[in-house]
């Protein structure tokens, strides 16, 4: 399962190239390309093909792709825009096995130009070809001896891969990396993405043995499933880095005409990025920072940063911009404030920038400097130097430099001046400290640190999208969204609303519908005054605006009267408007209340999107809260994912003690949001969603109004299709007992089983090793271990069997597959602990297995056993199996199950 070679090397490690258009015309794209390969030193078959010269720069040339005597991985296209459909055709005939097509002017706009993208798409997939580009400047790979770019760029080895939407910006980094340390595993340009997508380099990039960290320079996303499954796959592994070109929708729409992909909002790819472990920088400056910084030995635990200065301005200059970014200063220990207070000068005040005063010496520094390293509330240390006259700047930064041997936690440095400096700064970058001539971008890359740090934690976070302990009722929410579908509806009326949400345990308001006066009197005892009145109408969001709220009605007078004159102004105001009648509810008043919003809306690229917001008047719009500040979250959500999202919205300060109210029962709050996340991921039908207000005080949440909108997903939708993340499959779990009594759980696989996944492979005999791995290893390496745990449920899924009652959790068998990159069949391995073996648990692994990825949809499962693996041949063939021998390896037998009937 894991020896493959990955799909796409034969783009981007091919071992023959064909360079169709190559040329020795000056200034031409054929021209360029030759000669950087040329240049190159690249090893591997190398044809050119012309038709009009029968050589080129002294070698011989073919006069087409048909005539190219053998089956070549790699052609690049460099012939004219009005030939490439052709020429690409001709490839895909000829066999070949990748393309780059990097002739310009394919950016365009025009429908013409978009039909030439689509058949580009299809010749490639209807012939098994991959196809980047087009309008792509090439690709570097520097290890295989490949420039295959526009660019003169020299090919310096290195670890850092770069991906980029952006020619302008892929030149400049390759330009940047030729002239720093820092070179390059892989440079792509992507084009216009017609077939080979963001995703799918990424992809290739995880399991790249040569990259260690990853740039990305991104305009538009066009399938955000496939970019979040490989985004969060890349970033387990290795730092991430990335710039959206676009933060406002006039810059990216802009972009988009040129790209033909949709406009998503800058919050919701913000919070893509955070549940990708991703950092985003906004400026290549911080990218280059940051990269220095993140691929250390420094990782930050949290986000408190500590300065020391020996002056005020500098330090004002840091908080400010610490300020900008929420960063907080930490709040020092007593024990650190006694210790620099004894130290320091007597008039040295308690405060954090720490100002040590221009006279400090390398002593007084060092002091401080040890003091705030051995604080456990700082997370990072600054240290900032202003070169007064009694400086010894080279001194501090060699004391600087030995401090940050013994401690892992960042520590920048900002050496203010210029040419009296330049040797401090030179310890300081051979120490692998990162320094600055300001202090405001220390400060950025500080956050950038702290916010890597918090996105590997959003990353582990693995959400179910159901609760297995309070499950709900969702037949019933089903029925209320397809009878109102069933009548032509694309809204539910308060009271479906209503109902949906209750079917998810969410608190609502008792509401009922009068359609009379007298009705509305009855209905208003029943439930006892005061009540509100609300028109109620599928038609009408807004009911405020037409006149269709009514408060606080405390007698029935008011209601009788209330009830005529509803009707009449909303008639007035929404002639086209169906009115149902007038909903009655109990007057909600809490002493303490506060008014939230909480909605869903389907953010065009990254679809169902989570919002939280004021409500009320300031919250009265739709689910998307554009009135007022708003955090946004993608599903599915757990506790600890909940809780950062509250966090990160400024109105998470109402929801504490606020004008001498006491703080709101964040339990409540958080179950709501929960649930809100459950009925997202189990409703695909539902397209926005908007409880307002949610009233919620000390002692509980309660939804008072709401609207939901509706309709009906394309044909072949799977169950989370719609969803950018894939939820954890809590409804795959089951659970058995052995004949002896051992009660064991079948569960799909979760990061936080590696130590287990560990265990579990070192207790394995030599030869159930080897029979799985087809190697001789004694355990997982830490990149391995974070591949068979850390797993994105969308395209692969492996089910742990755990006996229940062991301690420490013991596993005692796994079972995998994962999806190949046609997205029709799977590869599947199985291992069971040397103890299980023949007792009918990888029967029952097996089993279950297998149903899941045919509800998957997937077509075949494949498999690769030793040749000597007799049992498991056996085992594969008992299900049904066809084994035949492999087609590229002798040593190994090639399993294929049909799942489909």
């Amino acid at each position: 399962m894991d020896t493959d070679r990955h799909y796409l090397s034969a783009l981007f490690e091919p071992a023959s190239i064909a360079i169709i258009g190559a040329s020795e015309k000056e200034g031409s794209i054929g021209r360029r390309i030759t000669r950087n390969l040329l240049h190159s030193g690249y090893s591997g078959e190398l044809h050119l093909v012309n038709r009009r010269h029968a050589k080129i720069f002294d070698y011989a040339t073919h006069k087409s792709p048909a005539e190219l005597p053998s089956r070549v991985e790699l052609a690049i296209i460099c012939t004219a825009s009005d030939n490439v459909l052709d020429t690409v055709a001709a490839c895909a005939k000829a066999g070949v096995r990748s393309a780059i097509v990097l002739t310009a002017g394919y950016a365009q706009i025009g429908a013409g130009v978009t039909a030439m993208h689509r058949e580009i798409g299809e010749i490639a997939r209807r012939h098994g070809m991959r196809v980047l580009g087009p309008d792509s400047l090439g690709f570097l790979r520097p290890a295989a001896k490949i420039n295959a770019t526009q660019l003169g760029a020299p090919t310096v080895l290195g670890s850092v891969a770069l991906i980029s939407q952006s020619s302008g910006l892929f030149s400049a980094a390759l330009d940047w990396g030729a002239t720093s340390s820092m070179g390059c595993s892989l440079a792509v340009s992507m084009g216009t993405e017609c077939d080979v997508d963001f995703g799918e380099v990424l992809d290739y990039l995880v399991s790249d043995h040569r990259t260690e960290s990853i740039f990305l320079f991104i305009e538009s996303i066009k399938n955000a499933r496939r970019f979040m499954s490989a985004l969060r796959a890349a970033a387990r592994c290795k730092p991430v880095l990335l710039i959206k070109i676009g933060r406002n929708a006039t810059t990216a729409r802009a972009r988009l005409t040129q790209r033909h992909n949709a406009l998503g909002a800058d919050d919701v790819f913000d919070a893509a990025l955070r549940r990708a472990g991703v950092v985003r920088v906004d400026t290549l400056a911080q990218m280059q920072a940051a990269a220095v910084a993140l691929f250390s030995r420094f990782r930050p635990r949290g986000n408190r940063l500590a300065v020391i200065v020996n002056g005020s301005g500098p330090g004002i200059m840091a908080l400010d911009r610490a300020s900008d970014l929420h960063i907080p200063m930490a709040q020092l220990l007593p024990e650190t404030l006694s210790k620099l207070a004894r130290e320091l000068p007597v008039h040295w005040l308690p405060e954090n920038p720490i100002d040590i005063f221009s006279d400090a010496d390398p002593a007084r520094y060092a002091t401080a400097i040890a003091a705030c390293l051995a604080d456990s509330r700082v997370d990072g240390l600054m240290v900032v130097v202003a070169p007064h006259a009694q400086t010894d700047a080279l001194a501090i930064a060699q004391d600087l430099a030995d401090a940050s041997t013994n401690s892992d936690k960042p520590i920048l440095a900002c050496w203010l001046g210029g040419h009296r400096l330049h040797s401090a700064i030179e310890a300081l970058h051979a120490a692998g400290i990162p320094t600055f001539r300001t202090p405001e971008p220390a400060v950025e890359l500080f956050s950038h640190l702290s916010a890597y740090y918090r996105a590997q934690q959003l990353l582990m976070q693995t959400a179910a999208a159901t609760s297995e302990k309070q499950p709900s009722r969702l037949e019933s929410a089903q029925l209320v969204i397809e009878n109102a579908l069933h009548e032509g509806r694309q809204s539910l009326s308060s009271m479906e609303a209503k109902a949906v949400l209750a079917a998810f345990r969410i608190p609502i308001a008792q509401t009922v519908v009068a359609r009379s006066a007298t009705e509305a009197m009855v209905l208003a005892e029943e439930i006892g005054l005061p009540v509100v009145m609300k028109i109620s109408s599928p038609d009408i969001r807004q009911k405020t605006d037409c006149g269709g709220v009514r408060l606080n009605l405390t007698d029935l007078a008011t209601i009788r009267d209330s009830y005529a004159a509803m009707i009449k102004e909303v008639k007035r105001c929404r002639p086209d408007a169906t009115i149902e009648g007038i909903s009655i509810e109990p007057m909600v008043q809490k002493e303490h209340g506060r008014e939230l919003m909480i909605g869903m809306f389907c953010d065009p690229v990254f679809g169902p999107t989570i919002s939280f917001g004021l409500g009320g008047a300031e919250g009265e719009v739709d689910g998307r809260g554009e009135r007022n500040e708003r955090a946004v979250a993608l599903p599915p959500l757990n506790p600890f994912l909940v809780a950062d999202m509250l966090r990160s919205s400024r109105i998470s300060t109402r929801l504490g003690e606020f004008r001498k109210m006491p703080p709101v029962s964040m339990d409540a709050l958080q179950i709501v949001l929960l649930r809100i996340s459950e009925l997202v991921c189990e409703l695909p039908w539902i397209k926005s969603l908007s409880i307002n207000p949610l009233i919620i005080d000390e002692h509980g949440a309660i939804a008072v109004d709401s609207h939901i909108d509706i309709a009906i997903p394309p044909p072949g939708f799977g169950r989370y299709d719609h969803v950018a993340i894939h939820p954890y499959p809590a409804h795959l779990v089951s659970h058995f007992a052995t004949p002896d009594g051992e009660s064991i759980t079948l569960r799909p696989i979760r990061p936080e089983d590696a130590a287990m996944e560990q265990a579990f492979v070192q207790k394995l005999s030599p030869n159930s090793r080897y029979l799985r791995f087809m190697n001789t290893i004694r355990e997982l390496s830490p990149m391995q271990l974070v591949r068979l745990t850390q797993i994105d449920y969308d395209r692969e899924l492996a089910f742990v069997a755990i006996l229940d009652h062991s301690t420490p959790v013991t596993e005692i068998g796994v079972a995998r597959y994962v999806t190949n990159p046609d997205g029709q069949s799977c590869e599947f391995a199985i291992v069971i602990a040397d103890a299980w073996q023949g007792k009918g648990l990888a029967r029952r692994l097996m089993t279950q297995l297998i149903e899941a990825a045919r509800d998957r949809g997937l077509k075949f499962m494949t498999g690769d056993f030793l040749c000597e693996n007799s049992r498991m041949i056996r085992f594969a063939q008992s299900f049904g199996f066809e084994i035949g021998a492999h087609p590229d390896d002798g040593t190994l037998m090639h399993g294929v199950l049909p799942l489909t009937d």
